[in-house]
């Protein structure tokens, strides 16, 4: 296997940070879009917060979800929504440079598309990291972890993230080459994410919707976060859902790996269309 020489590796850092400082500096040159992204997932938060609230009325759990520890349930479930701004955010910076004819700058052959992937994904995380924060500040002090637990739980958080990036890459190049699969792709993801149990817990779904739960990976992808927390312990939690390790591990590999082959198939196949 070639070396990547220090030149070689001081030339790719410097495309993917160069990407993702233009893609930094153009959210934030519509604020109260990135405030109202922010606060949205809260709006999205609330209803289950009620829900929550009428069903302790009548038992003192649901499923693992006590009235001690469903906030983690809830403060997670806003950390995911933020984080789902990247299968949002790339595909519309993607379809905007399209209408101002600035993507031909940024993609040409031989430019490497993993470039452009992480350099979307370093300036959501950017854009993502004080809303974040100060959630999983918050949740800290009110449901105390180990250093360890946290450790494997912002991971895990890094995996759903780049896995999120590699959807939002997907639906990017169909943004900006055929506008009509884009609109049909969001739809479908819309009810993927639904069913994957961001806002509402799994033992709460008929029957029927979680056996189509069971084959979401992003539901496996959040629930291991949850269960890293209310468990707080490691090794049981990795030991009695090995399931949920190995989708973690697969997708958040292989979902970017595919995003990028799928963006250079359709881009090479219809380019850039839609003016």
């Amino acid at each position: 296997m070639p070396e990547i020489s220090f030149k070689k590796l001081r030339s790719i850092v410097y495309k993917i940070v160069t990407i993702a400082e233009k893609n930094t500096l153009m959210l934030f040159r519509f604020k109260y879009g990135v405030i109202i992204s922010f606060i949205t997932p809260l709006i999205s938060i609330l209803i289950p917060v009620l829900v929550f609230g009428k069903i302790f009325e009548f038992t003192s759990e649901f499923g693992p979800w006590t009235t001690e520890n469903y906030i983690v349930f809830i403060m997670i479930g806003y950390c995911i929504l933020l984080l789902r701004r990247m299968m949002q955010t790339i595909p519309g910076n993607l379809h905007e440079e399209k209408y101002w004819k600035t993507l031909p700058a940024i993609i040409i052959a031989p430019f490497n598309r993993y470039y452009l992937l992480l350099g979307y994904f370093f300036s959501e995380l950017i854009m993502l990291l004080i809303p974040f924060l100060i959630f999983l500040i918050i949740l800290l002090v009110i449901f105390p972890i180990s250093i360890i637990t946290l450790i494997f739980i912002i991971f895990n958080y890094l995996a759903i993230s780049i896995s999120f990036a590699g959807i939002g890459l997907v639906l990017g190049v169909f943004a900006i080459s055929n506008e009509n699969v884009w609109g049909v792709l969001k739809v479908i993801i819309s009810l993927i994410i639904w069913a994957s149990c961001i806002t509402y817990p799994f033992e709460l779904f008929p029957t029927e919707i979680q056996f189509f739960i069971k084959l979401n990976p992003i539901y496996y992808m959040i629930d291991l976060l949850r269960l890293f927390w209310i468990n707080d312990n490691v090794i049981v939690t990795l030991s009695t859902h090995p399931l949920h390790v190995f989708i973690v591990v697969i997708f958040s590999v292989l979902i970017p790996i595919i995003g990028v082959l799928i963006f250079n198939y359709i881009y090479k196949k219809l380019g850039v269309s839609g003016y």
